[in-house]
């Protein structure tokens, strides 16, 4: 799936929406893992530190959750 990303405003908050609204339309159910640092890396073509941040601010904000060793994982909202 490729996503065009507005290279004028910041892009780790934008593939945050793109994520959020995944896990809001279905495409990463609750208890669901989202993808890696890795793979965000490469889906969005940025830096592995962004792609930290995208992971780091979902979780911060309750969207994920992580499991060490495991990844990261949708959690619930109602």
């Amino acid at each position: 799936m490729s996503v065009d990303l507005d290279r004028t405003r910041p892009i780790w908050r934008q593939i945050v929406a793109v994520i959020q609204g995944r896990i809001e339309d279905g495409t990463y159910p609750a208890g669901s893992r989202v993808p890696s640092v890795v793979e965000i890396s490469t889906e969005f073509e940025v830096a592995a530190s962004t792609a930290q941040k995208v992971l780091a601010h979902l979780k911060a904000e309750g969207w994920v959750r992580t499991e060490v060793g495991l990844g990261s994982f949708v959690e619930p909202h109602s």
